[in-house]
């Protein structure tokens, strides 16, 4: 951990918010539950788990996603250090996943609590039935009263499929189960404007929009040697979350238990967004997309500002080999992406209908190319 418990004498809004959560979401990295040289460390992971069910034993219910898999099994499997091939990645997941389930549900049990074990490709969460399908276990694993242990599937997962790291699924678990606040534990006490172990760096309390983590250097991975995140991935996780209405709370393993008691440790991300309903969250930032459409300045305003259907006469350009009612990124004049959407065109016939008005197209294509209610304006990025 870098620096120690800094404790708040009047806890904000968003650190209430969090503490009085009644379903929450709770994110682990491997660096904070085993050792640089691989293995699960059995006193961190204990710590976890008391802290968690000392959540649940207040009322909560939380969902777990839990890195580690991979570094579990470094050491049983002779691995000195994270693999870089994929294959070697999958194998150690294979054995390290194994480790890690039996380890939280031999400390569970310590609290009479079940845990259930929920693996997760990126394609769970790119097709809409596969969506729906985790959204319903997820939702009687809650109503049985056992704490969903989540990680992604590392013994199948592609590089083309990986959601990249354990803090964007995280994100996506939080909205997908329905979840009042989202607990995000690392190896650092706080988010800061620059590295903490270097000096200097300012540690920032709360983030209340975009303008509070203006200049911060997040970096890059983390510097464990046994995670693929760090607090770039924390951070854009946290934002993904806070715009879409989950307060957030980004604390050090350490402080799990205040993390999850009276949240005044680490730093609060306010919700900046509203709530959105599981398919607009779903297109926005869930599903994988097929292709792009490029659209001129009078599209971008009618489709981010007015929330109006995107019309074939303001799209400049098509990329991509998609079907009809594939995801599409819609991307503005200067190539930033400001919305997605359900396409109701096959990539083949658009370049015939780009840039027409609807009475120039035959009676047969006179109809919304993205209509606004498969349709999600995103801030430009």
């Amino acid at each position: 951990m870098i620096g120690g418990v800094a404790t708040l004498a009047a806890p904000s809004a968003t650190r209430r918010a969090v503490a009085s959560a009644g379903r929450v979401v709770v994110k682990v990295g491997s660096s904070s539950l085993t050792t640089a040289a691989g293995g699960l460390d059995p006193a961190r992971l204990a710590a976890l788990v008391d802290a968690v069910a000392g959540r649940r034993s207040a009322g909560s219910q939380v969902v777990l996603v839990s890195s580690g898999a991979i570094a579990a099994g470094l050491a049983p499997l002779g691995v000195r250090r994270r693999p870089r091939d994929l294959a070697t990645q999958q194998a150690a997941a294979s054995v390290g996943q194994l480790q890690l389930a039996h380890a939280y549900a031999a400390s569970f049990a310590r609290h009479q609590l079940t845990v259930g074990q929920v693996l997760l490709t990126a394609d769970d969460v790119w097709r809409r039935a596969h969506y729906r399908n985790a959204q319903r276990t997820f939702s009687r694993l809650l109503a049985l009263g056992a704490v969903p242990v989540v990680n992604e599937n590392d013994t199948v997962a592609t590089e083309e499929i990986r959601f990249g790291d354990n803090d964007r699924l995280a994100a996506l678990v939080a909205h997908l189960v329905g979840a009042d606040a989202l607990v995000l534990l690392s190896d650092v006490d706080a988010l800061y404007d620059g590295d903490p172990r270097r000096g200097g760096a300012r540690r920032i309390s709360e983030v209340n929009g975009e303008a509070d983590v203006d200049g911060v250097d997040a970096g890059a991975a983390g510097a464990s040697g046994v995670g693929t995140g760090g607090m770039a991935s924390k951070l854009a996780a946290a934002r993904l979350a806070a715009s879409a209405g989950i307060p957030v709370l980004l604390a050090s393993a350490a402080d799990a238990a205040r993390a999850l008691g009276p949240a005044d440790v680490g730093t609060a991300f306010a919700a900046t967004g509203s709530r959105l309903s599981a398919r607009k969250f779903w297109l926005g930032h869930a599903a994988g997309a097929s292709g792009r459409l490029h659209l001129d300045a009078g599209a971008v305003a009618a489709v981010v500002g007015r929330r109006r259907s995107l019309l074939a006469a303001g799209i400049t350009g098509v990329a991509g080999d998609f079907d009809a009612g594939d995801v599409v990124e819609l991307l503005d004049p200067a190539g930033r992406v400001v919305g997605r959407g359900v396409v109701a065109f096959d990539a083949a016939e658009l370049p015939d209908l780009i840039g027409r008005s609807s009475h120039q197209l035959p009676a047969e294509q006179r109809r919304e190319v993205v209509h606004a209610d498969d349709l999600v304006p995103l801030m430009a990025r």
